[in-house]
């Protein structure tokens, strides 16, 4: 293949790749000027996401560890004041 035809070659599927990506975003609603702002604001949902989850599982670390050390603190407490025998 000659140079000519390799430049007409990239050429032609670099606009045969534009244009399947256009069409692309075009099917998901991608494809206007506002389409950057809602990949950010689609990312920013996201990470609130990811802060709420990581939030959330340590709150639920949190109440156990609070729920096993009152356990224990009830039973000493039993054991301890007489009222346990």
């Amino acid at each position: 293949m000659d140079p000519v035809q390799f430049s007409e070659l990239v050429k032609f599927l670099d606009e045969a790749a534009e244009r399947g990506a256009k069409r692309a975003l075009e099917s998901i609603g991608l494809h206007d000027e506002t389409a950057g702002k809602d990949i950010h604001d689609l990312r920013d949902l996201i990470d609130g996401w990811r802060v709420t989850k990581k939030a959330f599982g340590q709150a639920v670390v949190h109440w156990a560890t609070i729920g096993i050390l009152g356990i224990i603190t009830g039973i000493l407490y039993l054991k301890f004041s007489g009222s346990g025998k």
